[in-house]
């Protein structure tokens, strides 16, 4: 079932909403079936001098402090 972004026709409501095949949406404010499907905005995994170096967490194996490899399971 897809997400889709709605803005309704008669309020003005601004939604997002699961919708099934065969199903017409309606605004939960008003009911109305009068509908505008928004372009939907996703976010994407990119790389920027300004972001903050990630740190190597506990292995999820053991819990090793040293992180992924460093336990005696590997």
């Amino acid at each position: 079932m897809p997400i889709y972004e709605y803005a309704c026709g008669k309020c003005g409501h601004e939604f997002e909403m699961l919708v099934r095949s065969g199903t017409v949406p309606g605004c939960p404010s008003c009911r109305s079936t009068e509908l505008e499907k928004k372009l939907s905005v996703f976010a994407t995994a990119g790389s920027s001098e300004d972001a903050t170096p990630v740190e190597a967490g506990a292995c999820g194996t053991c819990g090793h402090p040293g992180g992924p490899g460093s336990c005696a399971l590997n």
